[in-house]
């Protein structure tokens, strides 16, 4: 069951990622250019996977470390499916345009998005807990 979820939340990444992206693409790329847009957008990415997570951790019923990385290691295969499925086979890109988002050396920040979103269920369940010890989320509080 903690599989079906962790894939149900991906899901909810996915349309948050594609809304940080539609964003990033009419908005940020002509105001700021290319290269601070997707900077930016990264940013905005990883706070957006760290809100999700936090919401839904709990939900989840993963408590151990080793579960935790595990759900994180599956959102890193989804999103690579889905990055490679979208970008080359419904988008059209040529394999140089999707390798160069995974490209440190060309600016692509993938790497370390990945490297968060494998981390995040940790980090998730660190804030969650802290949030709920301060009081935020309560007996009577918000509730996933």
């Amino acid at each position: 069951m903690v599989f079906v979820k962790a894939v149900i939340v991906w899901l909810v990444f996915i349309i948050a990622e594609s809304i940080n992206g539609t964003v990033r693409m009419f908005w940020l790329v002509p105001l700021l250019g290319d290269i601070r847009a997707h900077q930016i957008s990264f940013i905005m990415g990883s706070l957006l996977i760290l809100a999700i997570a936090t919401i839904f951790i709990k939900w989840l019923h993963a408590s151990k470390t080793s579960q935790l990385i595990k759900i994180g290691l599956l959102w890193l295969l989804l999103t690579v499916v889905f990055e490679i499925v979208l970008g080359r086979f419904i988008l059209g890109y040529s394999w140089q345009r999707i390798v160069a988002d995974y490209n440190l050396l060309q600016g692509g920040l993938m790497p370390f998005g990945l490297v968060f979103l494998v981390i995040s269920p940790v980090i998730a369940t660190t804030v969650r807990s802290f949030i709920e010890r301060a009081g935020v989320w309560g007996s009577k509080g918000i509730r996933v």
